[in-house]
């Protein structure tokens, strides 16, 4: 039930109009009757009444609207990227009642289309035009039950010209240690067998030592998916060896497309079909991608889409009204008024992405980056070469949160800064790279102040090895990982426990600055706090009792480079909760690891135009078929 907001909307939807109005939104005299429009305790739907995947019931006198995530038709985007110009939905019902037919445009307002009574077994059809969804916009529709209840029988939005042919696709799973996950969303897979018709073969590649076929119930689910179940076993390549492997069996097997799947999700198998059907009607090859919703929080969606700010080579969103981490049990469709407004992505995380097989013929496959930036940088490239990437909204996955993570600390800090630089001297449309730098300087003095010595060690040789060339990635595909994690040993703040009285107990004291609030420098005061901050590092010696014990413990929410500067000893724990690590703050590592970084962007930034030419001439080589064919040769494992 913590997912139904997302498939029903027991709610007002009058609640749109409120939201508008910021005056009253604001207002804190806001009327109890309207108030209960934005909580959670107003109408709900009953576990009961869903009679099965595609049926549910509507109790005498009550209104169930089907405006929501999963359920609702996102007509502009069919408008946008496809042929289709008329749709039908057919609602077959049960019952005496009302079907009626709403729609939206891209401000969110509501208006009523057209609507029909209904009474015994009836079958309802409404025809409907996309033509005024050229910026945004929804259909849906609500059933209202008379004196008895009324039982939605089933409901389908159809093309108005019928069903098209659909092309194939391989659905690849790319994991790495969570044989649970994966054997679970095979085995979601093998009950909904409508939603396979069109999979070709459903592969997964397993680069870990816990294998998916040696879990309890492999067998079963194997047997249940009638053949179609692949096993590849390779080297650990990263998600990149992984996805690129997907990709180049779609295209050696003769799959349409491909679909790319994160091995930590748990999926709504109607997506599948969803994003073939879609794909199959744009009107050249697209990319389309799912969403992903939060797996501990079910009703949170991450983000609606993304772009590439392309000034700083960062993930950014479309518009600034949109919302990220939006909880629908909260204010569902209806009530949001940005969730009406179509968002056009630069790229779609590989959680759940389907890329025709003509695309990959043209641009290539992933690039070997192992981890980090390789989805981002192939939604630029196919943009590049014409190609559009599409977040899909009704087709989604349900993915752990980025919240129990922090990859910019730890062995994935070498990842996201090398191949940050990649992108950005690849596809940068901006003199060496707009912001880029200065950025990654920033955040090289933020790590050492902080303490976070084996962080920066992994940054350093980031900026190194883009020196090694392009040619390089393939080669340190499957062996910079245990290069960097064995490094660990050297550096204290790498080193996890998973109890904090493990560590010597704190010093009793007030703390840094006599215990009062430590906030972060505004923007003005930034340059000549880093100055200072770095100075009395430099120059001051760690008080000589911090090397024995720790002047404190500091909570992952209070972890921050500004609060931490402060400290020469601090126990800080990691964002997953599972253990904590021992901050110690060293001039002589601060020192040469600032100069090292300094000269090392400096290089950078003078090679900037040659570097860019030798990666961009590269790119075609690199992500070839040949090219990763020799690098999953080298790696392979048994094929099953």
């Amino acid at each position: 039930m913590d997912t139904a907001s997302l498939y029903v909307d027991a709610g007002m939807a009058s609640g749109i109009r409120l939201r508008e109005n910021d005056e009253l939104a604001r207002s804190p005299k806001l009327p109890e009757d309207k108030l209960q429009m934005f909580s959670s305790g107003g109408p709900q739907a009953h576990f009961e009444d869903f009679l099965g995947r595609h049926s549910m019931r509507v109790r005498a006198g009550e209104q169930i609207s089907f405006g929501t995530y999963f359920n609702g038709f996102p007509a502009s985007y069919w408008r946008r990227w496809t042929s289709v110009r008329d749709i039908r939905l057919e609602v077959r019902t049960r019952g005496t009642g009302t079907v009626t037919v709403y729609k939206s445009n891209a401000r969110g307002s509501l208006q009523r289309v057209d609507g029909q009574h209904v009474d015994g077994a009836t079958t309802s059809t409404f025809q409907l035009s996309l033509k005024p969804f050229g910026d945004g916009g929804w259909y849906w529709f609500d059933l209202a039950s008379s004196s008895g209840e009324l039982v939605l029988e089933h409901a389908e939005w159809q093309t108005a010209g019928g069903e098209a042919a659909k092309g194939q696709v391989t659905l690849e799973i790319t994991t790495m240690n969570k044989p649970d996950f994966c054997l679970n969303n095979a085995r979601i897979l093998s009950e909904n067998p409508d939603v396979l018709e069109n999979v070709k073969e459903i592969l997964i590649v397993d680069q870990g030592t816990q294998k998916v076929e040696d879990q309890k119930g492999f067998a079963d689910v194997r047997d249940a998916l009638g053949g179609k179940l692949r096993i590849i076993n390779q080297a650990n390549l990263g998600g990149s060896g992984g996805f690129a492997r997907g990709m180049y069996e779609a295209v050696e097997n003769g799959s349409d497309y491909v679909l790319l799947l994160d091995d930590d999700v748990v999926v709504e198998p109607e997506s599948i079909d969803r994003l073939l059907t879609f794909a199959d009607h744009c009107r050249k090859p697209t990319i389309v991608g799912g969403h992903m919703f939060d797996l501990y929080s079910r009703s949170v969606l991450h983000t609606f889409g993304e772009v590439v700010d392309p000034f700083r080579i960062v993930p950014a969103a479309p518009h600034s009204d949109m919302e990220v981490r939006h909880d629908f049990s909260v204010a569902n469709l209806r009530q949001t008024p940005w969730l009406h407004r179509r968002v056009d992505v630069d790229y779609n995380g590989w959680w759940m992405c389907l890329i025709p097989t003509k695309i990959i013929k043209d641009i290539g496959l992933s690039l070997p980056l192992f981890i980090k930036w390789d989805d981002a940088e192939y939604g630029l490239r196919a943009r590049e070469a014409g190609y559009a990437t599409v977040s899909m909204p009704g087709a989604a996955v349900w993915h752990v949160s980025w919240l129990d993570k922090d990859d910019l600390v730890g062995w994935q800090s070498y990842f996201h800064e090398r191949n940050r630089l990649i992108t950005t001297l690849i596809h940068s449309p901006y003199k060496r790279g707009g912001r880029v730098l200065r950025e990654s300087v920033q955040a090289d003095v933020k790590h050492l102040v902080s303490m976070q010595y084996f962080t920066q060690h992994g940054r350093i040789e980031a900026l190194k090895d883009i020196f090694k060339g392009p040619h390089e990635l393939h080669k340190v595909l499957g062996t910079k990982l245990p290069e960097i994690n064995a490094l660990k040993a050297e550096y204290p703040d790498a080193q996890v426990r998973e109890d904090v009285d493990d560590f010597p107990a704190p010093k009793i004291g007030r703390g840094p600055l006599g215990g009062a609030p430590i906030g972060m420098p505004s923007k003005k005061e930034l340059v000549p706090w880093g100055i200072k901050t770095v100075a009395r590092q430099l120059v001051e010696a760690p008080n000589a009792e911090s090397a024995e014990r720790p002047q404190g413990f500091l909570a992952h929410r209070d972890n921050r480079w500004f609060r931490l500067a402060h400290y020469d000893s601090i126990v800080v724990s990691n964002a997953e909760g599972t253990g904590a690590s021992w901050y110690r703050r060293d001039p002589k590592k601060l020192k040469s690891m600032l100069i090292e970084a300094t000269a090392l962007h400096l290089r950078i930034y003078r090679e900037w135009d040659t570097l860019a030419e030798q990666y961009r001439n590269a790119v075609a080589d690199i992500t070839s078929l040949d090219a990763w064919k020799k690098t999953f040769d080298a790696g392979s494992g048994d094929r099953k």
